[in-house]
């Protein structure tokens, strides 16, 4: 629960427990289940309730304990907002349950029957199967089933629902590596073989094998420790079919997967063989971080520069920093690999805190591809149109070629914006600032920040013009609408994260069943697409406006991550951008291939601006129904800044999503010198100020999102 500190209880006479064990105790007028946070000798000063019960399952660990401990500290929650992200499954601490299954016996019953001969010819293709699914399979009652299984025709067993992993094989081969491969993983090696904490940037550029290395480093942990458990977190999980079958292959067995679409059955069975420490790989999205290791060793966090790490609602941390905290507390490595390091991990590199780890090429034949910039503003496309003559020349190329092309552009559905002809008016969700975007498979407008939607209508809901509401500017929809106008015979697919069948497109993508693939943000992330040798990008500019200090940063990012998904096999590959900046830095850089060039220009600009990582950032946002309300509290909050010298305030402000669900919003913005302790500067701020109990306040410890 959202409480200061934990309760203090009498442990009753005959009851042992231990800290992290699980207990059912009296709060309120109601039976509670906690958590043993600490045992304390003697007899006490005050009256106090008893635990009723220890419950059964593993206990907590000491090191998710401490994770819990250390965490609550630095983002300035409740210690208990943080165990509600441990304890993801209640049904993980009861033992799992059992199924009965039928197979084959050694008798032939006494009569046989149609039906039955149904049965047996059922059980004969299943194997192995409930009473109930040979039934359906066979076309008759359970009652046959049972019938036979009591003449000795079919002999029940008793299995666990949630069996317990496979163990993963060290000495199985890998794929053969390159010297620069093998290397990286020496480096890797060598870490695991000092123990403790260790910290290392596996700096690789795209396609470089970065995966296969530190499967080495996998393997000597589980060499060294068959105890061990190894976490590796990827940003999306759009990814983890992927690389669950990569593991599969060089480790002889499937890793436990942990991620909000696993569904509540597959991540009980996860989250009790992680507890009771016979999982020993997990796969996982960022909330795996919080999972109860009892035996940590690696963390491997895939792609650490991925804004997506960062969690932007309810509790907010960034799961590649807490992966650091974590291994440090657990006494394990940590590994955190990219392509496009995040500046705060480069620096960190650069200090002497990480070891620096880099592959600088890709194996074989493969090369990086050659990345040219098309300037909108000198060969822009047709009107109404969105890929310029250039673009449209080199996919046609590339079609003759009997080779595959991906256009990127990181806006879902058809349009962003959705106006009236005659009145000007725009389609907005109700009660936030935050345009429809219309999906014309659906025939929908949706909000992408609420999840709001809405049939298009035919009259526009302010003038009640009819058919006059237009779409404005292009999301994939209309892309691939384009691409599909220009090349009637060719095979064009959408891949964003409204896409139902991710997995699919994926693999036809990989079999070259798909000519052009339209793709958001998810198409430019890990996958390796032996055929694809042109990527087009729709509108290199998009995220390089607005405040936000990292927008260089990403957009560069993105930018090469996209780009080298072109020519990863023998083919060369080639990156064009579409752009109406391309002076730009990130673009420059991108195009010169020169990445030090371009983090050189940042680092300098954070450095004297002091922005992370050379100085720390807070958010402090008010949310409430009545703007006055809102409005007041933001006041007096900021008011009440504890006055020290390296910290400056900004705002009261409105961000740019003022109104979200009828909530009216502002924000407090703070920043730092490196030197200051943020997290005890907020944490005094907020004892000074009691806020109205109608409006809710949120603290965001460096914050990745300005909206």
């Amino acid at each position: 629960m959202p409480l200061p500190e934990a309760f203090d209880y009498w442990v009753p006479d005959g009851l042992e427990l231990h800290p992290g064990d699980h207990v059912i105790a009296p709060l309120g007028q109601r039976r509670a289940h906690g958590v043993v946070w600490a045992i304390k000798d003697g007899p006490g000063e005050r009256e106090l309730k008893s635990v009723e019960s220890r419950m059964d399952g593993a206990p907590i660990p000491e090191g998710t304990r401490n994770l819990v401990d250390w965490a609550a500290k630095y983002l300035v929650q409740p210690p208990g907002i943080l165990l509600r992200s441990v304890l993801r499954s209640q049904d993980a601490l009861k033992p799992s349950p059992t199924e009965t299954l039928y197979v084959r016996g050694d008798a032939e019953p006494p009569r046989m029957t149609a039906a039955r001969e149904k049965v047996l010819d059922a059980v004969d293709s299943l194997t192995e199967a409930s009473a109930a699914d040979i039934a359906r399979e066979a076309g008759v009652s359970s009652g046959v089933v049972k019938g036979l299984a009591e003449t000795g025709a079919l002999h029940s067993i008793t299995k666990l629902v949630d069996p317990p992993f496979d163990k993963p094989d060290p000495e199985l081969e890998g794929l053969p590596l390159t010297q620069l491969q093998a290397e990286a993983a020496g480096v890797l090696r060598r870490l695991v073989k000092t123990g403790g904490f260790q910290s290392a940037l596996l700096d690789g550029v795209t396609g470089s094998g970065k995966t296969e290395v530190y499967f080495e480093a996998i393997a000597e942990i589980l060499r060294q420790d068959e105890r061990a458990q190894i976490l590796i977190m990827l940003p999306e999980i759009a990814l983890t079919e992927a690389v669950l079958s990569r593991f599969e292959k060089r480790f002889g067995a499937q890793p436990a997967l942990w991620h909000s679409g696993a569904g509540p059955k597959n991540r009980r069975r996860a989250w009790r063989e992680i507890a009771e420490g016979r999982a020993r790989i997990v796969v996982g999205a960022r909330s795996a971080l919080f999972l109860p290791f009892p035996n940590l060793k690696m963390i491997i966090v895939d792609e650490e520069h991925d804004p997506t790490y960062k969690q932007g609602e309810g509790l907010h941390y960034q799961a590649r920093d807490l992966a650091v905290v974590r291994a440090k507390l657990e006494g394990a490595n940590v590994i955190l690999a990219s392509a496009t390091p995040s500046l705060e991990s480069l620096t960190n590199a650069q200090a002497g805190r990480y070891v620096h780890v880099r592959l600088p090429a890709r194996p074989g034949a493969a090369i990086l591809p050659a990345v040219d910039t098309i300037d909108l503003r000198e060969t822009p496309a047709e009107d109404g149109r969105w890929l310029s003559p250039p673009l449209i020349e080199a996919m046609r190329d590339t079609l003759e070629r009997g080779e595959q092309s991906l256009l990127y552009l990181n806006r879902r559905g058809y349009a962003p914006l959705v106006l009236c002809r005659k009145c000007g008016h725009r389609m907005v969700s109700p009660d936030t600032q935050s345009y429809l975007v219309e999906h014309r498979y659906t025939g929908r407008l949706v909000c992408h920040v609420t999840g709001f939607s809405m049939p298009k209508p035919k009259l526009c809901p302010n003038c009640k013009a009819e058919d006059s509401l237009t779409s404005v500017g292009p999301g994939v929809e209309r892309v691939a609408e384009e691409a599909r106008h220009l090349f009637p015979e060719t095979r064009v697919e959408i891949y964003s994260s409204d896409s139902s069948s991710g997995a699919d497109i994926v693999e036809r993508m990989e079999n070259s069943e798909i000519d052009i693939l339209v793709g958001t943000q998810i198409a430019a992330k890990g996958h390796n697409f032996p055929n694809l040798t042109l990527v087009g990008v729709i509108d290199a500019d998009l995220g390089l406006a607005g405040g936000d200090p990292r927008a260089g940063e990403r957009t560069y990012q993105t930018l090469v991550q996209v780009a080298g998904r072109a020519g990863r096999a023998e083919r060369p590959g080639r990156a064009l951008l579409q752009t109406h900046q391309p002076e730009h830095e990130a673009i420059q850089a991108l195009v010169a291939g020169d990445r030090d060039a371009f983090l050189e220009t940042e680092i300098m600009a954070r450095e004297m601006l002091g922005l992370p990582p050379f100085g720390r950032m807070a958010s402090i946002g008010f949310m409430a129904m009545n703007p006055k309300a809102v409005e007041d509290a933001a006041a007096n909050f900021a008011a009440a800044a504890p006055v020290t010298d390296g910290v400056e305030i900004w705002g009261p402000a409105e961000p740019p999503l003022a109104i979200v669900r009828g909530w009216h919003r502002r924000r407090v913005l703070v920043r730092a010198d490196k030197t200051i302790d943020m997290s005890a500067y907020v944490r005094a701020w907020r004892k000074r100020v009691k806020t109205p109990p109608s409006v809710r306040v949120s603290v965001d410890i460096d914050p990745y999102s300005f909206l």
